[in-house]
């Protein structure tokens, strides 16, 4: 079967209606990291009230398969030692004297279930962000452990839950529900389906990566993290490759695209030999390292005639966890818009 890109399909209402269930999920994502956060609320104050009464942990240990992003947030400011564990269990060295959070949306990761287990046998405190009546919750039981009950299973709500928690206990950067959630909305506003291909963006982007490799890149720790979800989103989204990296693993890449003479027939080029598109994820970081890699990807993308595609956000208005949250749905739509063009016979 032959396949290719429609544009008109995203402006169609008959395909977009067909598309709704998917749209939706993207443009609930502020109402599940309100959820959540309404409905852990009592089980969050107990938590932080515990953690005031005992001494400052050791460490804290981010254990299961999301605590990655947790450590994008949290090593810059963290007042103890940070890691993230996302393999089973955790690392011989945790005790009593330190602190285990757990990520667990959904609730059936074996590996978090372990995690759980061995950190109330090494009497280490345990906090767990998991369904009830999950897996994972069944094993989150003792005096030194706390379920925060969430119901949405978005990664992403869940974590906005766990780093109020460490906010208030003095171990993470100020979170704000309503900032993270308000900077959601306004991406679904802006990205919705009702919005034509004049002024939405990520039908705009879509339309760019149409038959284009994607090399998307984000300078800081935050915005490196939210281009390797998008790249994963875009890959699942069209079953061919997307790439995410630094600025060094990039550069080669456009390096070895071929100049494109400006009077080929973009309708009688070889899709195969077709450069990548560069998208750049900004959050409005100016730090120099961060200024310098961008200019030289952009520089580079100049030289070589690969376009350029930006995904920006407020920086004056919004957290480091909201402007992260911001460019991740919007490179999630821009993905379920090339989903939605693509067609064939």
């Amino acid at each position: 079967m032959t396949t290719w890109f429609d544009e008109a399909r995203l402006d169609d209402e008959r395909v977009l209606a067909a598309a709704d269930p998917m749209l939706r999920t993207l443009a609930e994502a502020g109402a599940r990291v309100r959820r959540d956060r309404v409905q852990v609320g009592e089980a969050l104050e107990r938590a932080v009230a515990q953690a005031h009464q005992a001494n400052r942990p050791r460490a804290v240990v981010a254990a299961g398969p999301d605590s990655r992003l947790l450590r994008a947030v949290l090593e810059p400011s963290c007042p103890v030692p940070f890691v993230a564990w996302p393999m089973p269990g955790l690392p011989g060295w945790v005790g009593s004297l330190d602190l285990v959070v757990v990520l667990a949306p959904d609730g059936s990761d074996h590996g978090s279930a372990l995690a759980v287990t061995e950190g109330l046998r090494r009497g280490a405190q345990v906090v767990v962000a998991a369904p009830e009546k999950s897996l994972v919750a069944e094993h989150a039981e003792g005096r030194w452990c706390h379920l925060l009950p969430v119901v949405t299973g978005d990664q992403s709500a869940a974590a906005v839950v766990m780093l109020e928690f460490l906010d208030r206990i003095d171990l993470g950067p100020h979170t704000d529900v309503d900032d993270v959630a308000g900077a959601l909305d306004q991406v679904a506003t802006v990205c919705s389906p009702h919005q034509d291909l004049s002024v939405n963006p990520a039908k705009l982007l879509a339309i760019a990566l149409a038959d284009r490799t994607p090399l998307v890149w984000g300078g800081t720790v935050l915005a490196a993290r939210a281009a390797r979800r998008v790249a994963e989103s875009l890959r699942r989204a069209t079953g061919v490759s997307a790439l995410a990296g630094d600025a060094e693993h990039l550069l080669p890449v456009m390096e070895s695209a071929p100049v494109r003479d400006l009077f080929d027939d973009p309708l009688d080029s070889d899709p195969a030999s077709a450069p990548p598109v560069l998208v750049v994820l900004d959050d409005g970081s100016d730090h120099p390292v961060v200024a310098e890699e961008r200019d030289r990807l952009v520089r580079t993308a100049g030289e070589r005639r690969v376009r350029v595609e930006t995904l920006t956000c407020d920086p004056g208005a919004l957290s480091e966890l909201a402007r992260y949250s911001s460019l991740l749905l919007q490179g999630r739509y821009a993905a379920a818009y090339l989903q939605i063009g693509l067609t064939g016979e």
